[in-house]
């Protein structure tokens, strides 16, 4: 009997992850059948350690038996994969580029100011909150007036942030801002990802994330 990660398509991930959530955004724009083997991180599995022996990170993408690690790596891998159906990147080699330098840019920027949420208060809070604030309206101004960071089409870069959403409310919770009120372009931008099925169907609960959030502030002793 074939070993599960030789069936096909599989995705090791972790509901929480926001990186998880980009990789299977991208399979359902494709239209691509997957499996998923939900990781226990606190109790890695042997096949998530065997097929991402550097890191031991979710998520990985096992394509008939062979492992692709780093989300964005997955997405490029799922869109020079399946040619056929949706387009993940644009053809065009400087749209190409630029779409990965904003990928890049987010990835360096939003995931580190959202993970220092789970050690920061008051003053270095607030600090984080307009360090962070900073970060999305630079991301705003280049979305301007587009319904999507690549024009009229949903795309790389909204792929790339989107994944976060879930999170960046959570952390409004935390850090008392709204990405409504403070980001609204973004905030517009967002409800219009949030109509696509790959999206709606993926992002995680921001309420469960929000409570995650706050268990993991308790146990490094800022939350009562």
């Amino acid at each position: 009997m074939p070993a599960i990660e030789d069936s096909g398509v599989v995705v090791l991930g972790w509901w929480v992850s926001m990186f998880t959530t980009r990789v299977r955004i991208a399979l359902a724009e494709k239209g691509i059948s997957y499996e998923y083997i939900e990781e226990d991180i606190p109790n890695k599995s042997p096949l998530l350690l065997k097929h991402n022996p550097i890191y031991k990170k979710v998520p990985v993408l096992i394509h008939k038996g062979k492992p692709i690690c780093e989300s964005l790596i997955i997405v490029q891998y799922i869109h020079e994969t399946w040619k056929e159906g949706y387009p993940l990147l644009p053809s065009d080699p400087f749209l190409k580029s630029q779409a990965a330098f904003w990928a890049d840019y987010i990835d360096k920027h939003i995931y580190q100011v959202v993970k220092l949420t789970w050690d920061s208060k008051g003053e270095e809070m607030q600090k984080r909150v307009e360090e962070f604030l900073g970060y999305l309206k630079v991301l705003e101004r280049e979305l301007g007036e587009k319904p999507y960071f690549n024009g009229e089409s949903f795309g790389f870069v909204d792929m790339a942030l989107i994944c976060y959403y879930s999170h960046i409310i959570g952390f409004g919770k935390i850090g008392n801002f709204s990405v409504e009120k403070d980001t609204p372009k973004l905030f517009a931008w967002a409800t219009q990802c949030m109509k696509r099925e790959s999206v709606s169907m993926t992002l995680a609960d921001p309420n469960k994330i929000y409570e995650l959030l706050i268990e993991i502030r308790k146990k490094n002793g800022l939350e009562d």
